[in-house]
């Protein structure tokens, strides 16, 4: 498995009667993807909180291609996909186990100080994502 995709599987209370995954399940995958992915940059929420950031989700938008049913590995990939001063886009892409696409998404983070002030991230962490970034571009 890549080191930018993480893997949910979804859940009897997270379908319909159907059992068809609500589209929140993708919102709950992307979370987990992209809390991988910073860990794996070499942070933590945590951390970057006990620094005195916080990363508010300042935009988010899903395209939804096929359901995912109860049971279902999903496995989600994040990758940075822009980096600025003081946001970042993260990109999502859920696929099921035969590879089939899901849903696409994106979210894009504000950098904040507790009071609620944007504020540039921290240098390690730009450095890190803008590597992400060339990474996954070339």
């Amino acid at each position: 498995m890549s080191p930018r995709v993480s893997e949910v599987v979804v859940r009897y209370a997270e379908t319909d009667q159907m059992g068809v995954a609500h589209h929140a399940v993708y919102w709950i995958g992307f979370e987990v993807a992209r809390t991988d992915l910073i860990r794996k940059l070499g942070f933590s929420y945590r951390r970057l909180e006990e620094e005195g950031y916080r990363m508010l989700v300042a935009e988010a938008g899903c395209r939804y291609r096929a359901a995912a049913r109860y049971e279902d590995r999903v496995s989600v990939e994040a990758r940075v996909s822009e980096v600025r001063r003081t946001r970042v886009r993260i990109d999502y892409t859920a696929r099921d186990e035969d590879g089939k696409t899901l849903a696409e998404g994106f979210t894009v983070h504000a950098f904040l100080t507790p009071d609620m002030r944007p504020v540039r991230f921290p240098p390690e962490l730009a450095a890190a994502m803008r590597a992400d970034l060339a990474e996954t571009a070339s």
